[in-house]
């Protein structure tokens, strides 16, 4: 007789679990960190009005340490070519261009606009992005 599973569910002696990448959870945890701090330099320039970044470099998603091994070939084509990856490299492009806006925003003398901009939008992003991150990690776990 058949085994019934859930749509959900695949039998357990099909599943095959494996350790994380250790480099991919190390990347993971570091954009976490990364990401989570630019709240913090946004702010910083809104209330200068000035940054040491410009806004070019902010609006490029490869130019960050996440950035570059996203973009890089340390990433193998399995990975390369799954839906997490996919995922978390628009997600993180959707961050650093909002990202720029705020800061484009803060260092033109749009002080409420690039406040109304950071605790919105750029809010958002930021944390779907580290949810994503979150989630691409947790499921690296699990294959």
């Amino acid at each position: 007789m058949a085994r019934i599973y859930p749509v959900t569910c695949k039998p357990i002696e099909n599943r095959i679990h494996m350790m994380p990448d250790n480099n991919l959870v190390k990347q993971i945890n570091d954009a976490i960190g990364a990401h989570g701090s630019w709240k913090i330099k946004l702010r910083t320039a809104i209330n200068k009005g000035q940054s040491t970044q410009s806004v070019e470099d902010v609006r490029c998603d490869d130019k960050c340490a996440f950035g570059k091994w996203l973009h890089g070939s340390e990433i193998d084509p399995q990975t390369r070519n799954g839906v997490p990856y996919s995922v978390i490299k628009r997600l993180h492009a959707e961050f650093h261009i909002c990202a720029a806006d705020v800061l484009k925003r803060a260092t033109s003398g749009d002080t409420s606009g690039a406040v109304e901009l950071l605790e919105g939008d750029f809010s958002a992003k930021s944390e779907k992005l580290v949810r994503g991150l979150r989630k691409w990690k947790n499921e690296s776990a699990v294959v």
